[in-house]
């Protein structure tokens, strides 16, 4: 249930590092509580995002694909209303493809 005066914000990345940044610019520059931020598949699949990233870029036969690549990662929190802009730019630097609240 969301609080008033605040919005819940939902993110979605293509990968999971991207997802974990995002996280970490929350908490650190926001002050966001970790365990308030939500991180979840978009799809019913385990997934690590819908492409390669990290150790998955860096083998010499180049990026593996055996990852499970099943589809986006969103992360969602509630936030107060009068953080949204300021959220919303943490998330694009962050990575994110797109941002909506609600």
């Amino acid at each position: 249930m969301v609080k008033e005066g605040s919005t819940t914000i939902r993110a979605t990345f293509e990968t999971r590092a991207a997802a974990d940044l995002a996280v970490e610019h929350l908490v650190q520059q926001h002050g966001i509580v970790r365990s308030d931020i939500f991180v979840q598949s978009t799809s019913d699949s385990n997934t690590v995002g819908s492409t390669p990233s990290g150790g998955d870029l860096s083998h010499r036969e180049g990026s593996r694909q055996d990852g499970a690549l099943n589809g986006e990662i969103e992360l969602s929190v509630e936030i107060a209303s009068v953080k949204i802009a300021d959220v919303q730019r943490s998330l694009g630097e962050a990575g994110a493809i797109r941002v909506s609240g609600r």
